[in-house]
């Protein structure tokens, strides 16, 4: 029914412009359908979120971006997959669904990934054989594990004067010691859960570690009131009157042998007593300056100090000599008492030799 000529395309498109009311006659001409009958396409998308189906062989992609797709025919299925028929730039970012996570295969907590033995098969040889042989150190451990740990004195708290540090032989001072009580935690070195779950050593009354030879009251605590100030005057005194010309160390076993006495029972149980008993004898008292006759003066302000610092770590139990151990007599290295062949001699230190008495310690 149309001219192909170029006149006749552009009357009748002419003639379909005015039935429309639109447009020029010259200014319109028609095109070849791209798939026939013009009537037959439509847009495949007219609904943005509704997809068409669309069949390759009959859909075309025109100039301005839109589709143009073709029905197919009744019957025949569809060789589109769905994920093609899908607008995309519509979709966006909607999220369609979320699978889960995997873990990797042959994978479970706590095993190996391997599944492979660190154990070498041992080699099969006619020249070696194998034996299970007992341990050569079975019995030893303790010793063997003892070499790696270097011994010695337990540290000393810095609470100890630096006199006294290279004497002392126990940390855990008598609990009534307050002196030497624990010092508060120093949270900038350890936090506050450290402080209270570290395990420590409990405090508690000074035994002396008593041994064989030693006497058995010697293993009791010093009464309570040895702590008071007067009578660590008393002990002071004993410690600077009687061996001030000492090196420190001869100075702590002099106050150990006057708290032997406070402990045993034939003596006075306070310092004061044991230290100016019989003081009325002339020369003839337990301590010799107790009973001279001269008058006691201090003369050096430093040895003073000094004593009362043996005599504080004495009674706390803070240095304990084995040489003199439960010893309730001694005599200068020039001298010679007769009541020395009656006791046993336990030790030396400094110009002082200390003796243990027979019987029980009561004479």
């Amino acid at each position: 029914m149309m001219s192909p000529t170029v006149v006749a395309n552009s009357d009748t498109a002419s003639i379909l412009a005015q039935m429309s009311g639109k447009g020029d006659r010259w200014k319109m001409h028609i095109t070849s359908a791209p798939a026939g009958a013009i009537q037959k396409a439509e847009m495949a998308f007219a609904d943005p979120i509704l997809t068409g189906s669309t069949v390759p062989a009959a859909s075309l992609s025109l100039g301005n971006g839109e589709t143009v797709s073709f029905n197919a025919k009744i019957g025949i299925s569809e060789i589109t997959p769905d994920e093609k028929r899908v607008t995309r730039h519509l979709k966006k970012g909607r999220v369609m669904a979320v699978s889960p996570s995997q873990p990797p295969k042959n994978f479970s907590a706590g095993s190996i990934i391997g599944e492979q033995s660190s154990l070498q098969l041992p080699r099969e040889s006619k020249d070696v054989t194998m034996i299970f042989e007992k341990s050569k150190i079975q019995g030893r451990e303790i010793e063997i594990a003892s070499a790696f740990y270097k011994k010695g004195k337990p540290k000393v708290s810095k609470n100890v004067p630096k006199i006294l540090r290279s004497l002392i032989t126990n940390n855990n001072a008598d609990i009534l010691a307050t002196a030497y009580a624990p010092p508060p935690a120093d949270y900038a070195r350890e936090t506050p859960f450290a402080s209270i779950l570290t395990e420590k050593a409990k405090r508690g009354r000074f035994i002396p570690p008593i041994e064989k030879g030693d006497h058995a009251w010697a293993a009791k605590p010093l009464p309570a009131r040895v702590f008071a100030a007067s009578e660590q005057r008393c002990l002071a005194a004993g410690i600077y009157f009687e061996a001030r010309g000492e090196p420190i160390r001869g100075q702590a076993a002099v106050a150990q042998v006057i708290l032997n006495r406070v402990r045993n029972p034939t003596y006075p149980n306070t310092i004061c007593g044991v230290v100016y008993q019989n003081k009325s004898w002339r020369n003839r008292c337990q301590f010799s300056f107790a009973c001279d006759g001269i008058r006691d003066r201090v003369k050096s302000p430093k040895l003073w100090n000094q004593a009362e610092e043996v005599a504080l770590a004495t009674t706390a139990g803070k240095i304990w000599f084995k040489e003199v151990g439960s010893s309730t007599h001694y005599h200068a290295t020039y001298v010679r008492p007769r009541w020395a062949k009656s006791m046993r001699r336990v030790g030396k230190i400094g110009l002082h030799i200390f003796y243990v008495t027979y019987g029980g310690g009561w004479s």
